[in-house]
């Protein structure tokens, strides 16, 4: 064997450390993330370091700073519908439910716009270009946004039609929001909570006028 492959070469870690190291690396740059509020702020070596490990034994989990900064982000997936799914079950209404599920998305996103910026706002070097709109449209959370409108459109709140569709609407609508009050911090907004309900009830209004037309 020759120096070069002898130092390539790594020993197998025992089972279940390889799998905890690549936890406390996604801990690591995520506190990172969070500290300087730039993904390109955040390099292999600051992760290494605060993880007490080499920048080599980050690159055995992560081919590179955008594929670990992604896979920090993309975590953010199952957190975001767990706060949905909390948010939305406050209220057994159909429609309120739909509404705190708008206001806790994007409440999610202001209180963690970097992540957001990377996994909505389409600016970042992390997004890989096969994170496409089939893993969007299969992420959990919109599953249950899909879910919610027809649960609306069941309850009569919202008239029939086809609930992917309206979902998406209702996803235009609060990412929008959302995206605005990162990008803008100083713009003198009115409170979120109140933006989302105005929203909600134009959308729902303008589904309900296009029903009435059409009969």
């Amino acid at each position: 064997m020759s120096a070069t492959e002898a130092r390539t070469r790594r020993r197998r870690a025992p089972r279940g450390q390889g799998e905890r190291l690549r936890e406390e690396i996604l801990a690591a740059a995520e506190r990172l993330l969070v500290e300087t509020g730039d993904d390109e702020a955040v390099s292999i070596r600051a992760v290494a370091d605060a993880v007490g490990v080499t920048p080599p034994s980050i690159y055995l989990h992560f081919a590179d700073k955008n594929e670990l900064m992604f896979a920090v982000c993309e975590r953010q997936f199952d957190r975001l519908d767990r706060v949905l799914e909390e948010a939305a079950g406050r209220s057994r209404d159909p429609l309120e439910s739909l509404r705190l599920r708008g206001r806790a998305y994007v409440q999610f996103g202001l209180d963690n716009p970097e992540h957001y910026r990377i996994l909505f706002m389409g600016k970042s070097k992390a997004t890989p270009e096969d994170f496409d709109e089939a893993r969007l449209r299969e992420a959990a959370s919109f599953d249950h946004l899909v879910g919610a409108v027809q649960r609306c459109m069941d309850a009569g709140a919202i008239p029939p039609s086809d609930a992917f569709f309206v979902a998406i609407g209702m996803w235009i609508a609060v990412h929008g929001l959302t995206s605005l009050l990162i990008a803008k911090p100083d713009f003198p907004w009115p409170g979120a909570e109140d933006l989302v309900d105005h929203f909600c009830s134009v959308h729902v209004a303008g589904l309900r006028g296009m029903a009435d037309s059409a009969s």
